[in-house]
């Protein structure tokens, strides 16, 4: 994904190392900001979140997709149900998903005990401003749910625009590392920081 508007940042320290959120609510109601819908996933997200997760685009920085007929395959006829896995939904069609997750050890000193933020665009949502809008929201909650987490995200140095949105959301650099071939970013969000009243999101 060389830059686009929205990019996605890479999980601190992996996907497949990141724990569900423990202790919250789940499924919460949907979450509405202006444009978005930012909710639990259902049975009728799977198809656009099998694209997400098989594009090319949108794994370039994430270390590639996976193919798609082992998502078709092994997934659940609802996939991402854990909580802490939100799917974004704009004008009824699902676009994405912002994901938060606990980081376990072992992992960066600076990461273990957060919870992670990551997000995640289908190409045609890009540019737009959705992943800053959906993140707040999902920060938002957090906060309600969970007050007082530290949040942290990871991005690579070249994925520019998932450093914008990291900007917008008040995330600020905590280091720089080399990980899976690249440079990598790493920020913080400290509790109660610019994006925890997520003030344009309500509950429907």
């Amino acid at each position: 994904m060389p830059g686009p508007p929205d990019g996605a940042p890479d999980p601190v320290p992996g996907p497949a190392h990141l724990a569900a959120l423990s202790g919250v609510p789940w499924p919460p109601e949907p979450i509405r900001t202006p444009r978005l819908a930012v909710r639990a996933a259902e049975a009728r997200d799977r198809a656009a979140l099998v694209d997400l997760y098989s594009s090319p685009e949108v794994f370039a920085h994430l270390g590639g997709p996976r193919p798609r007929d082992a998502l078709d395959r092994d997934w659940p006829a609802v996939p991402e149900r854990r909580p802490g896995s939100f799917v974004v939904e704009h004008e009824g069609a699902t676009i994405g998903q912002v994901l938060l997750r606990r980081v376990p050890p072992p992992a960066r000193p600076s990461t273990v005990g957060a919870v992670d933020l990551g997000y995640l665009l289908l190409p045609s949502a890009w540019g737009r401003g959705f992943a800053g809008e959906a993140s707040a929201a999902a920060l938002g909650w957090l906060e309600e749910v969970l007050p007082g987490e530290r949040v942290v995200l990871a991005t690579q140095v070249a994925n520019t625009a998932s450093l914008r949105v990291a900007a917008r959301l008040g995330f600020t650099e905590v280091e720089r590392f080399e990980a899976w071939g690249a440079p990598q970013w790493l920020g913080a969000r400290e509790p109660g920081g610019p994006a925890a009243g997520a003030a344009l999101a309500h509950r429907s």
